[in-house]
Parts: structure tokens; sequence; C-alpha cells
């Protein structure tokens, strides 16, 4: 087999390869794909990889142990690639040679976007990730951080295993909620503007929008005391009875109601613009709730035409979905407006219409779920047969040390506030530690850029997006452990290396020789690298950005051991110090590229 050929393959896969032709050439059967199972070899054992006899048993009509040795003893003899074999009981461990490795950071080095698939055709079908999708009622806060870090990073990971991705934002832009600012801001605010306030547009609305809950709940309150029962309170209350009529108004399309709207909306989408741009945000297609509920309203009505829902006595409308395991599902209010789940069904349509996706995911917290559940069973009833490619990247809260976080009562952490809050800790932290010397001012206010923003993502990032988690902010600025600044660092570290040793550019016209790597820690290096790929598909396959996020901090973290433990510009031998060099600039490249991909600039000197 040319050795060459052997690169495009993961490791795995190419000893799936020389087993199989090893098998044939033994027992004269070719065996299939499931029965080469090829794991890593646990720690405890010596070997690279390990392959697992007993689904060969059939083929072979030998013991495990003899079907390990025989196997073992002819890859020995016919793949210079393999070095060495032992066998444990029915698991045929193999270690590969140096001469394999070396081939391995060849191949790496040579190849500028290594890990990343080819980019995919304009015509091919996409995948839609809809993430962000805030509400016009208030700013962007920590829980949206999380929601747009997950939906920014995930779109660059499928897009980088070879998917055609289209990024997408649903503005949620009319409803009650926007109304009780609307409501608000009529009786309380005095024709305050974003230029008279000095505030971001998102910041004014949503300020109207608390107001409106304490004043909601103040006359709860006083109708409650005054011997009515809360529930009745909750609906009788003069503030809520006027938001619900300006819903009303919305749908009629009365006119000063649509202006008032227009106005208060285009001051939080200023507003919201200023946030996506601080976090480096970026959607290729922004959707409007009041564009697409009346596609859902009016697909609603078909259905209820064609009996698959049902009308009560109210005149509210509903699916029965208790044959599959939930209950009635609301889909329009008995005065005729739509809920959530009404635009989502027109929204999924009128995008299915226009890209024929292969997959949809809705990055929204796991609060969602069953709103997602009834979506997936409503279009199924509807007839469309691509359900089954709506997902929903379903993920956990985002706690603070001191618990959580209440929009309606103005507790939650504000995504600009935070962000402040980042890149001030960042340029302290940076200075106290001499990160900064010797930079221009602008230089440095890049670099705290840099590390401030990759502290946050990172932090967040490297959590599984199922669970939930509380955010540290002064946690998550440190130069050693397992964070964003450790791996810009380290990053850092290796780019100063590289500018000491010369031209670089060079090392690429030279060929590693399996005879300069002498070191564990070098081959340790070199298999990690050769695992960037796999991590990207295993990110794209489970929606997880945090496999890249755990993935780089393992690679930098083995960078700084083999850094401290082997001299690199002091190495005497030319060879062995050209392949350090080499190692480190395809360090360097892997750690740039999977940061990116989490949405993280790393710096070139720090």
């Amino acid at each position: 087999m040319d050795f060459k050929q052997n690169q495009i393959m993961s490791t795995e896969q190419y000893i799936q390869v020389i087993v199989a032709e090893t098998v044939l050439k033994l027992y004269g059967v070719k065996p299939e794909v499931n029965q080469l199972q090829i794991q890593k070899t646990r720690k405890e054992f010596e070997g690279d990889y390990t392959l697992v006899a007993f689904p060969l048993l059939k083929l072979t009509r030998k013991s495990p142990e003899e079907t390990c040795r025989q196997i073992g003893e002819m890859l020995l003899q016919s793949y210079p690639e393999v070095s060495a074999i032992n066998v444990i009981k029915g698991f045929l461990n193999i270690t590969l040679s140096k001469t394999y490795w070396s081939g391995v950071i060849n191949e790496i080095a040579s190849t500028e976007d290594y890990g990343f698939a080819p980019t995919p055709t304009e015509n091919a079908n996409p995948t839609i990730v809809e993430f962000s999708s805030p509400n016009t009622n208030k700013p962007l806060h920590l829980g949206h951080i999380r929601n747009n870090l997950l939906g920014f990073s995930i779109s660059r990971i499928l897009e980088k295993s070879g998917k055609r991705v289209i990024k997408v934002n649903l503005v949620n832009d009319r409803g009650i909620h926007i109304c009780k600012s609307m409501v608000a801001w009529l009786k309380y605010g005095n024709g305050e503007t974003p230029q008279t306030s000095g505030k971001k547009g998102d910041h004014l609305v949503g300020d109207y929008y608390v107001r409106f809950e304490k004043e909601y709940k103040l006359q709860v309150e006083q109708l409650t005391s005054s011997g009515m029962d809360k529930d009745e309170a909750l609906t009788k209350a003069p503030i809520i009875i006027e938001a619900q009529e300006m819903l009303r108004k919305w749908e009629a399309k009365d006119a000063e109601t649509i202006r008032l709207w227009k106005m208060m909306n285009g001051w939080v989408y200023e507003g919201f613009e200023k946030t996506y741009q601080n976090l480096g945000i970026t959607f290729d297609k922004i959707y409007y709730e009041s564009q697409t509920y009346l596609v859902g309203k009016k697909v609603v009505n078909e259905g209820l035409d064609r009996g698959i829902f049902f009308r009560k006595s109210d005149g509210s409308v509903w699916v029965d979905l208790t044959a599959d395991g939930l209950d009635q599902k609301l889909l329009l209010r008995s005065d005729g407006t739509s809920v959530y789940i009404t635009q989502d069904i027109g929204t999924a349509i009128e995008r299915y219409n226009e890209f024929h996706f292969n997959e949809h995911i809705y990055v929204v917290g796991n609060e969602q779920d069953y709103h997602f559940q009834v979506l997936k069973l409503v279009m199924k009833k509807l007839g469309y047969t691509w359900y089954e490619a709506l997902y929903h990247l379903s993920y956990g809260m985002v706690l603070l040390p001191e618990g959580k976080m209440k929009s309606r009562e103005g507790t939650v952490v504000d995504a600009d506030d935070l962000i402040s809050e980042m890149l001030q800790t960042a340029g302290d932290v940076s200075r106290e530690l001499g990160k900064l010397d010797q930079m221009s001012d602008e230089e440095a206010s890049e670099t705290i850029r840099m590390v401030g923003l990759g502290a946050l993502k990172y932090f967040i990032l490297k959590v599984d997006p199922k669970k939930n988690m509380t955010f540290n902010p002064g946690e998550s600025i440190d130069f050693n452990g397992n964070t964003g600044p450790f791996i810009q660092y380290t990053h850092a570290r290796i780019r100063s290396v590289l500018r000491k040793a010369g031209n670089v550019n060079d090392l690429l016209n030279q060929k590693v020789t399996p005879e300069s790597i002498s070191f564990q820690k070098e081959l340790e290096l070199i298999q990690l690298l050769h695992l960037f790929p796999d991590t990207i598909k295993i990110a794209a396959q489970t929606h997880n950005p945090a496999e890249i996020a755990n993935y780089t901090y393992e690679l930098a973290k083995q960078y700084n051991q083999f850094y401290q433990d082997l001299p690199i510009l002091r190495e005497p031998n030319v060879e062995v110090k050209h392949f350090r060099l080499l190692l480190s600039q395809a360090v360097a490249r892997v750690i740039k590229q999977a940061m990116w991909l989490l949405g993280i600039d790393v710096p070139e000197v720090m």
C-alpha cells in the first residue's frame, strides 16, 4: 500500500485496511467493516491501537489468542509502519513505527487547512442553524451569550466537517411581551429615547419591560388584597388588559400601534447589532416573527379544515397529542392571535421551500424541549415528510455563583456589561503579568479584546451544551489551566519560537525523517494532531463544541510539557531541530484553526 495514500484516512481506518488485507491473505475471506473493531490502546498496555479479535473468530476458526498472534505476525512481516505487537487474550495491541508517524507529521505540516473538509458547492442542500432568536423587549443577557456562542461555533464546525451551512436568526419582534414594553413606555416614558437618555436602545426598552412587570405585580397584589382570587387577578389587572388590547390592535394593523412598535423595535435592533459586533457574531439571514406568523396561522387554519386540529368552545385552536404521549397544545388563542409555535410552523415551511435543507438545527434552551417535540409532531401530522430534519440543540441553563437570573425582575447579567467587565479584567490581569509589555497602545487594546472575549467564549463552550453551568468571570481569565487565555498564550509562545528561528516557510520544503523522532512526548504530540480531523467530525455529529475546546486544551497542555522538557532552538542536531520546529508550527496552526471553530482569535504576540 502506498504510504501517501494512507494519510487521507484516519489511523483507525488505515489499521482497518491493513488488517482486512491480512485476514484475506491468511484465511481467504475479506471481513466486513463491522468485524474490524479498532480502538485506542488503553494506557496500562503497550501499543497505539488495539484490534478486538472476537468479531473475526467465525472467519478465522481459531482461538482469540491464536487469531491475534497470526494476524499480528503477518502485520509485522508485511507493513513497515507496524513496529511491534503484543497479545492480551483476545486483543491485539499494535504499535506504529516512527516511519508511520513521520509520514503523518509531514502530511499535517504540508496541509494548510489540515482537518478542514472541502467547502461544499453553493447548490448543496444546506444545514440551517437558527440561533440567538432574541425578543425585542430586552437586551441580550448571559443566557443569550451561551446561545449565540453555541450557534456560531456549531455552524463553523459543521461547515468545516463538509456541510453547507446557513446561519439564521429569528427575531421575536411581536407578541404580548413586546406589547408590555410598549404599554409601559406610553404610560411612564414621557417621550424618552436612546438619544435623550444616553442608553442603548435595547437597554431602554428592557427597562420598560421591567417597569411593566413591577406595575403588574403591584396591581395583582392590590386586587388580591381586596378579595379577588389570584388567578383571576392575573387576568383582570388593568395593565395586562391594556397589553392584550395592544396586541389585538397590532394584529389588526392599527396605524398608531404599528408606528410605536416600529420605533421601539428600531431602537432595539441598533442595540442588538452593537452587541453582535462585540461578540463577533454574524448571520447569513435574519427572519422576523412579524413576517412569518401569518404563514403559520394560514397553515393552522388549513389543518383545522382538514380535521388535523380542533376548535374549543371559546374559539381557540388546539392539536391533540395525547396518543403520542403528550397532551393538547394551543395553536391559536380564542381571540385569533398566534402563539410561538404558530410562527415556528410557518417559518419551518418557508425555510424548507426556500432552501430544501437536509437538517434544521434550533439552538434553544432545554426549557423548550417540549415545544420542539410538539413542533416535530405537528409537522408530521400536517404531512411534511422532512419533519425528521428538525433538530433541537438543547442546552442547559447558565447560572451565576449567586444563583439564577430573572429577566422580569431585572436581575440578569447584561451581555454588554459582561463583555465590558471581561475586557477590563483581561486588561488588568494581562498588565499585572507583563503580557502587554513592549506593545503599542493599539496592539495592547487588540490583545485585551482577544483575551477577554477568548476567556468568555472558551469558558462557556468547554462545557457540554446539555449541562447546566456556572459562569465565573474571575476563573475564566487565568493563564493557567483549562482556559482560553492559557491556549492563546501557548499559541503566542509557539509563534515567538518560530519568529526566532527565522524563515519558517523553508520548513515546508523539508521532510521529517523517522530518525528525527526520539522521544515519547514528540510521538504523543503527533498522535494528538492526527486526531484533529476526527475531533471535528465527532463535534459535528454530536453538535458539541466542547469536543473541540477540550481537545485544544489537551494539545496546548501537551505542547507546553514538550516545550519545557526538550530544547528546540538550542537543539544541536539540525534534523531534530528542524523536526521540532515543524512540529511546533503544526501545533500552532491546529490551535489557531481549532480556536477559530470556537469563534476565538489567537494573538501572535503575548
